[in-house]
């Protein structure tokens, strides 16, 4: 027998975008839209795809519900599975703990929510699926959480649903219901349906151990393509895991190399390649970008002293490309090319010059070269020229120093 499931967590549904709200309010409110229009995209896969069911491993919610509205949607999205005959599988993580989300709603037909108290067991006869499972009875689960899962049952193909951190060892999450991949590989399940790490990952294939990420980034720190995992079963194994892109919209993080640029179209030239690069990447959805121009140029002390003007251009120049398209941040991390190194850095010009007036001889020579430059010269120029010697050569030191100085500011 083959069919498939599909495997999602932390929907964080009305997850509030304040950083973007600070910048620009029409910005904000598409992406906190974009997390609504993910759930719907996730529903739409599962009913296109005929899934057998749909497990949701935590965080279905950011926390409790500023209105009703917020778990009216969710019905709505979850009794469109029912009504497809496609079950689906809960379990609550930190965010929406029985302890966290005080409103309350039925819920749909076909919707399995597991408890808090103690880990379950729920058996899908028609595929030889056995799920387990536990929800966050408040938002620091109890010791011993992991531990209360129930053995695997013989014959079924046995899945752990589990809201965790692992060994916690992952940036930017706090370590809920801590366990090690060897502790969940000991249990003898075929596959773990994590959730709680917001980043898609395949922790192990023997067995396996999944996290899906979140369906829709919420912040620069969540880039890239968001949404859930399709598991294809064949004669009660994995056959294979496969991600399912949902998100609506999407946070980029780039970097632009500067080294070099010697003018400002230049550096157009090069923001404007990235731009189209993260708008193609995006196809047709909304972004937000952070752009970092980094590298040695001489354009350095210009971008620094016209920060604001730099970004506002650059923002400009994304909505050419689209009308979603914001620049939420640009990092100026550029800095000044070194100038090269003259052969007269290491010298005292002006002292070697006037070591070599005190040279015996000097002014018998200089007497010699005027007398025989005046009689070449006509009659009004030799007025002009004069006949002073140390004005002479302290003329000749100036325009020497002078030509050292406006070559070496050109080399600049």
């Amino acid at each position: 027998m083959r069919f498939s499931f599909i495997h999602a967590a932390d929907l964080h549904v009305d997850s509030p975008l304040a950083a973007l709200g600070t910048k620009d309010a029409s910005v904000a409110l598409r992406f906190a839209q974009a997390g609504r229009k993910a759930v719907t995209a996730l529903v739409d896969e599962a009913i296109s795809s005929k899934a057998a069911f749909l497990i949701i491993a935590g965080d279905v919610f950011d926390g409790d519900w500023r209105d009703y509205s917020t778990g009216l949607f969710m019905v709505r999205e979850l009794s469109r599975l029912g009504r497809a005959n496609i079950p689906a599988f809960i379990v609550k993580g930190n965010h929406d703990a029985e302890s966290i989300v005080s409103r309350n709603l039925p819920d749909p037909p076909g919707v399995t929510v597991f408890g808090g108290h103690k880990a379950e067991i729920h058996l899908l006869e028609e595929f030889r699926v056995a799920l387990h499972g536990r929800s966050f009875p408040k938002r620091e689960p109890p010791a011993g959480f992991v531990a209360s899962y129930p053995k695997p049952q013989p014959g079924y193909l046995n899945i752990g649903i589990l809201h965790t951190a692992l060994d916690g060892t992952r940036d930017g999450h706090d370590a809920y219901a801590p366990c090690t991949v060897q502790e969940l590989a000991a249990f003898g399940y075929d596959y773990w349906a994590l959730g709680h790490i917001h980043g898609r990952e395949i922790v192990s294939k023997a067995p396996w151990i999944v996290y899906p990420g979140n369906i829709q980034g919420r912040s620069v720190r969540e880039t890239g393509a968001k949404g859930a995992m399709r598991v294809t079963v064949e004669d009660g194994r994995i056959a294979s895991v496969e991600p399912v892109i949902l998100d609506a919209a999407r946070w980029a993080h780039e970097s632009v190399d500067i080294s070099g640029c010697a003018s400002p179209a230049e550096l157009d030239a090069r923001v404007e390649a990235c731009l189209a690069m993260v708008h193609a990447s995006a196809q047709g959805r909304a972004v937000a970008l952070r752009l970092t121009l980094h590298g040695s140029s001489a354009l350095h002390t210009g971008l620094s002293a016209r920060r604001d003007d730099i970004i506002e251009d650059i923002r400009a120049r994304a909505l050419h490309l689209a009308d979603d398209f914001w620049v939420e941040r640009v990092v100026i991390d550029s800095s000044q090319p070194q100038a090269p190194a003259r052969w007269t850095d290491t010298l005292d010009i002006a002292a070697l010059l006037a070591e070599a007036a005190t040279a015996p001889g000097l002014d018998a020579s200089v007497a010699d070269i005027t007398a025989s430059l005046l009689d070449k010269l006509p009659r009004e120029l030799r007025d002009g020229l004069g006949t002073g010697h140390a004005a002479l050569l302290a003329q000749a030191r100036d325009l020497l120093l002078g030509r050292l100085n406006i070559d070496g500011a050109e080399r600049r």
